[in-house]
């Protein structure tokens, strides 16, 4: 996927933005020198978008600590940089940043961290704002597309000032969301003055580290001062004053279209929070409450500086607080909400039930049905469109919880053997780009403690699942230029697998990948088998003609169905008796021919060779 430069729209200009796309203007705008990412649902689009503005450097690194250090690296040169990842990725880049904490910037850092508030694509719901109190920086909240835009570059600003990073934190809805946005005129990118030599705030040996603490706290203290008069903090007044909230971010819009004309006081700064802005509200209103997503962190440091406040004793503490839950969780303290709810438009449609899947002819398939069919072997999954294994019907995957973390799941799972497992074979399964963000050290820790684990390495060239991003192992960079490739299988054995033990393998000729992930599950100790076909949604993906089901011919085995390809359709089932009295159900299938890329996995596991190729359409005669 490339992103060429394209002409920016000039100042003044009125655009439809999601939040990310309003970022990434802002970020070109703010004259920044370097950006990075790791692209992660909902940041992904931050970068991309980045990537075609022109004059500036922007990467996809390997992960997103490397992203960070990478973007540190500029801002230690006085350059302004950027650096864009999803909730989960800011605990990988946690290391670099709880010191840099400590160090300070010269040019501005700005790291916009996109929380999955109501698990829209993420294993968890964590509050990124914990990072601010824990590494004492500041943290700024958009509430939508304009103010993503305006933050960002008050966020800039607010690092150089300070010299410190700068957390920004948006959620899936301000991400995605589109409204307005009103953009200015690019600042004039400044040479940077280069990286001044200073070991006593560069290298973070202990006695380094020791000086600059009371420094990162006497700034904690100064942002916490210039919250108390930033703009950026502001007080909106309202006449009805038996309830004032305090909120940030989206809930701020949420809390104004329920409670119009209820007193709120809107933290753009969220962190130092200015408690005497509060307490001011609080004297003005009967109840203070506060309104955040997702955590009750506001909600506690005002309680401890003595402020009476409500809060997650009456909103869920989970998930996004719309009005319809704002107007159900305030009925108590405003009554004329009680029993209220927003009617809908129309009753709801009874739909049918639809998992996500892979995609039609996804190379992952066959990999799938294969673990699907072996026996005694318990599977440690990754992160990935191949953590759609665990659904049906492959029902082929036992865990997963991070990025990486299914080489090191299963060197436990062979290393912390019950009797109940003492026969179980163990794989691994985890894709390219996730390998070289977080696996090869796993890999590495298989090999050199000599684990009992085959590892498949399902390399489909690109970042699948977030939209086919490239990576170091699909031979592009950002931008679709060519960029060095690397060879896996010359990888895997530099870090410790024996070459006899190292397969490359076409997911889709099933005789052979089951044959091989047969022979290795016996092999006692550490294997790697590589797949090695394109995601069929990039343009390295060649499509063949589709194929269709001879309806006299099927005998509703079901085979085809297994595989677990979408464009497989039940058209019918049939309930007949074996001769042996036992029960069975046919399932009669169809193939959708405009959908069918013509893999031909289907067709390797078809017993009466129902499957053929779908003959192209009529040409209509002209009889004149």
């Amino acid at each position: 996927m490339s992103h060429k430069p394209f002409t920016p729209p000039p100042a003044g200009s009125r655009l439809l933005m999601s939040g990310n796309e309003a970022i990434a203007r802002a970020v070109w705008d703010a004259g920044v020198a370097v950006a990075t990412a790791y692209p992660g649902t909902p940041s992904t689009e931050i970068l991309e978008n980045v990537a075609r503005y022109p004059d500036l450097y922007s990467e996809w690194s390997v992960n997103e600590k490397v992203s960070l250090e990478v973007a540190f690296g500029a801002a230690m040169a006085g350059a302004r940089s950027f650096c864009a990842m999803k909730h989960v990725g800011l605990n990988v880049a946690s290391d670099a940043l709880m010191t840099l904490t400590l160090t300070g910037v010269v040019g501005g850092l700005v790291i916009t961290v996109a929380d999955d508030v109501g698990f829209s694509s993420s294993q968890n719901e964590q509050d990124s704002r914990y990072w601010g109190r824990f590494g004492h920086l500041p943290i700024l909240e958009p509430a939508d597309s304009q103010e993503a835009y305006d933050l960002a570059l008050a966020a800039f600003a607010l690092s150089e000032r300070f010299r410190t990073a700068v957390i920004l934190r948006l959620t899936t809805r301000v991400c995605h969301v589109k409204c307005l946005v009103e953009v200015g005129a690019r600042e004039v990118t400044r040479a940077a003055p280069g990286f001044v030599k200073n070991p006593a705030q560069w290298v973070m040996v202990p006695a380094h580290a020791e000086r600059q603490m009371p420094v990162m706290l006497k700034r904690e203290q100064d942002l916490r001062a210039f919250g108390e008069t930033s703009a950026l903090n502001r007080l909106v007044p309202g006449a009805d004053t038996r309830v004032g909230f305090v909120t940030s971010g989206p809930a701020y819009m949420h809390v104004r279209e329920t409670f119009p004309d209820a007193p709120v006081l809107k933290l753009g700064l969220s962190h130092p929070a200015p408690f005497e802005k509060i307490r001011e509200l609080a004297a003005q209103v009967e109840t203070l409450v506060v309104v955040e997503e997702t955590e009750p962190l506001l909600e506690t440091e005002i309680r401890a500086a003595g402020i009476a406040a409500r809060g997650k004793d009456i909103l869920p503490a989970i998930g996004e607080l719309p009005p319809d839950v704002l107007r159900k969780s305030l009925a108590a303290l405003l009554p004329e909400y009680a029993g209220d709810a927003i009617a809908p438009a129309r009753a709801a449609l009874p739909v049918f039930p639809r998992p996500p899947t892979m995609c039609v002819a996804c190379p992952h398939l066959g990999v799938y049905y294969t673990l699907s069919q072996l026996r005694n072997v318990n599977i440690a999954g990754d992160i990935g469109c191949y953590t759609l294994g665990a659904g049906h019907p492959w029902n082929a995957l036992d865990a997963c919880i991070s990025m990486g973390a299914s080489m090191g799941m299963a060197l436990g799972l062979d290393k912390g053997r019950g009797p109940d497992d003492a026969h179980k074979r163990i794989v691994a399964v985890i894709g390219d780009s996730t390998f070289l963000h977080m696996g090869m050290q796993g890999l590495l820790n298989i090999a050199y403690n000599r684990g009992n684990v085959t590892v498949l390495l399902l390399d489909n060239r690109a970042v699948g699942m977030t939209g086919g991003q490239d990576n170091p192992g699909s031979g592009r960079d950002i931008h679709g230029d060519p960029a060095p490739r690397v060879d896996f299988a010359k990888l895997v054995e530099a870090l410790g697998i024996a070459p006899e033990h190292i397969h490359v393998v076409d997911p889709y000729l099933l005789p052979v990948l089951f044959k091989t992930l047969r022979e290795e599950v016996k092999y006692e100790g550490p294997s790697v088998i590589i797949t090695n076909q394109p995601c069929v949604l990039i343009e390295d993906y060649a499509r063949q003609p589709g194929y269709t089901v001879i309806e006299s011919a099927c005998t509703g085995c079901g085979n085809c169905v297994d595989v677990g390809c979408p464009a497989i359709h039940v058209s019918r089932r049939e309930k007949v008796v074996k001769p042996n009295g036992r029960e069975v159900e046919l399932a009669f299938t169809t193939i959708e021919t405009a959908a069918c890329t013509g893999c031909k996995l289907c067709l390797q596991v078809c017993g009466p060779d129902a499957i053929q190729p779908a003959l192209p359409a009529a040409v209509p005669v002209n009889f004149v």
